[in-house]
């Protein structure tokens, strides 16, 4: 842990150096992080006070631990303070959010959130409710903790204000595990600190807390396991029953002969890769076992969060991300429910990772090692993105490189696209993804394709869906640039066709105007505006589907071949991507736009000798 610890009383002790520096310096030797002048200057008006006010109390032996990372998470909290519980003589331990805000007042629009005076950037959390979060995370996931919840209080602390200029900011904090502290209430806060610890040294439980491991507490995994219960309406069939057995099964096994095993399900969009990922993290919370939820794509996982999670902000923390497990714990979990797989990358470092966090292992290797039942569901036909290795060959290569066993599965049926396992080959043979080349449509009683004769009919005849309780979407291949949004916070038209032009979704994670944020665009009312690249649709879907094959896909001398030239993806830079890679990636986006539609698909394409070609698929009389 790359946490910089003093004693209180070492902190006012005096030091040849500034100590921002000497936490600079330790930051940057142990993680190779580097900070902004601003915060070294928080650092050296903040934390000098926090350990004054502990020797004012006569605890200058508890310790401060400065800029404490969050288990499995690049959240860092400002201060933990660690010490013995006055009462008990247990560990015990305070987060501290230091603020140097000195007029703030609650957003009218959400009371979690604050106005800062005189700062850009919009609302801010609100400090307590921050220094809450990291507590309870604390308690569900550091192991010395025994998810004992009196362990770790939360404590917001404006020194800079008064308290009567933050008076508003008193109304959320409603838990007496959580205190909000200013500098008018200073006499407060000593008092509370003296209350809350022993005069006694804090290593042992600084020591504790910084070499525990981390894992779902039996408390949060309980709390989730009625989350997901109360939302669960899945129904498991045929070979997804299969699948969710084999897993439990693995489980068992790992859990009675000390044995791994990795589980590898496969399937199609709609095969019931996510339903099955839900049940086992639904039933194994239920019984008790520690498990997570892991993907690659942020806009799968914050939906997850939303909606699986609604309502409880501690389930959100079972749905981590593929880089999370860079330092994590060997088999430290039971069970890591990787979905998506498809987009695990080489590695989950970047640029910006600083070196003390890179575990130097591929990304893949970090998961398998993560769990004793690592579960990877995946769709290869789904990779569209260069550094995108997540298949079965890749996974069990690294898994029997470690003499590992690998079960894999195999979900045949599709039940996404209204079921139609028809479409699904369709579509696949129509992109060159599977042998026989083209055909034409015959129809399907259980899901519609049609072609638009113009980008104004396919926006019409979606609307017209989505105005009759279906749900409906537009998407395109990149083939148009992706502008930010303007100074008056609108969306600029980039998919431009003759006179139609329509936005791209939103970059960020914020909204603009009714526009939903990235994440959400799918799945939130405001999403049918605008054009959703293969990057905001892929994970999700919806009832009915447009579709806008853009000039980098064009029908030419009997099949569709495709034209990097016309791609506006950043990612396909011909210097980093081979034309053969570009091939392999652009037509597997198409395969993912094609397949989002649950009732059906609607298609258009810019190019005239595609949209005739298109026309004579869709054409073609029933056999």
């Amino acid at each position: 842990m790359s946490v910089f610890r003093r004693t209180a009383q070492a902190l006012v002790s005096p030091i040849e150096r500034k100590l921002s520096e000497l936490i600079d310096e330790h930051m940057r030797m142990a993680a190779g992080l580097r900070v902004s002048a601003s915060e070294r200057r928080a650092w050296d008006r903040s934390l000098p006070l926090v350990a004054q006010d502990l020797v004012e109390a006569g605890l200058g032996q508890v310790e401060m631990l400065i800029e404490y990372r969050l288990p499995l998470t690049s959240k860092r909290a400002d201060v933990i303070l660690a010490g013995k519980d006055r009462r008990t003589g247990e560990d015990a331990y305070v987060v501290v959010e230091l603020k140097q805000w000195s007029h703030v007042e609650v957003w009218d629009e959400d009371p979690r959130k604050v106005l800062v005076s005189n700062m850009s950037g919009g609302p801010k959390l609100h400090p307590s409710l921050q220094a809450k979060g990291y507590s309870d995370y604390m308690v569900d996931f550091v192991t010395a903790l025994g998810g004992r919840a009196d362990a770790v209080h939360a404590v917001a602390y404006l020194h800079n204000a008064s308290r009567n200029d933050v008076i508003d900011l008193y109304d959320a904090v409603q838990d007496d595990r959580t205190r909000l502290f200013t500098q008018s209430t200073r006499g407060a806060f000593v008092d509370y600190l003296r209350d809350r610890f022993a005069a006694a040294p804090g290593a042992d439980a600084a020591d504790r807390l910084l070499s525990s491991t981390y894992k779902p507490s039996k408390q949060l995994l309980k709390v989730a396991a009625e989350e997901i219960k109360n939302r669960e309406q899945f129904v498991l069939l045929a070979e997804q029953r299969l699948a969710y057995e084999m897993v439990w099964h693995a489980v068992e096994k790992a859990r009675r002969q000390d044995f791994k095993t990795v589980v590898v399900i496969t399937g199609g969009p709609g095969s019931g890769k996510s339903v099955i990922a839900l049940s086992l993290l639904g039933e194994l919370s239920r019984q008790g076992y520690s498990v997570l939820h892991a993907t690659g794509s942020k806009s799968f996982t914050q939906t997850m969060r939303k909606y699986v999670a609604k309502g409880s902000p501690r389930t959100k923390e079972l749905f981590k991300y593929f880089n999370s497990f860079m330092d994590a714990d060997r088999n430290g979990l039971d069970v890591l429910i990787c979905d998506e797989a498809h987009r695990i990358r080489e590695f989950s470092h970047n640029r910006f990772t600083p070196a003390a966090k890179r575990s130097g292992l591929p990304q893949v290797d970090e998961l398998i090692d993560a769990a004793r039942v690592p579960v990877f569901l995946l769709d290869e036909h789904q990779v569209v993105r260069p550094g995108e290795m997540g298949t079965l060959d890749e996974i069990r290569r690294h898994a029997e490189a470690k003499n590992l066993e690998v079960v894999p599965v195999s979900l045949d049926e599709q039940f996404r696209s209204g079921g139609s396992r028809k479409y699904e080959e369709w579509v696949l043979r129509l992109l060159g993804l599977q042998e026989g080349g083209p055909q034409p449509w015959t129809g399907d009683d259980h899901f519609d394709v049609a072609l638009a004769e113009s980008p104004f009919e396919l926006e019409a005849l979606l609307q017209a869906k989505q105005e009759g309780d279906h749900s409906a979407r537009m998407t395109a291949g990149y083939c148009w640039s992706w502008s930010d949004p303007t100074k008056d916070h609108t969306l600029v038209p980039d998919v431009v066709i003759g006179d139609w032009a329509r936005p791209w979704n939103v970059k960020g994670d914020r909204s603009v105007g009714d526009a939903p944020p990235s994440e959400l665009w799918a799945t939130k009312e405001g999403g049918f505006g605008q054009v959703g690249c293969v990057y905001t649709a892929q994970g999700f879907e919806y009832d009915w589907n447009g579709v806008v094959f853009g000039p980098d896909l064009v029908y030419r001398n009997g099949r569709l071949i495709t034209d990097r030239t016309q791609s506006k993806d950043p990612a396909l830079r011909p210097r980093s991507v081979s034309d053969e890679r570009a091939d392999e990636l652009i037509r597997n986006t198409y395969k993912v736009l094609l397949t989002r539609g649950m009732v059906g698909t609607l298609l258009y394409s810019v190019d005239k000798e595609t949209q005739e070609f298109l026309a004579g698929l869709l054409g073609a009389p029933e056999n």
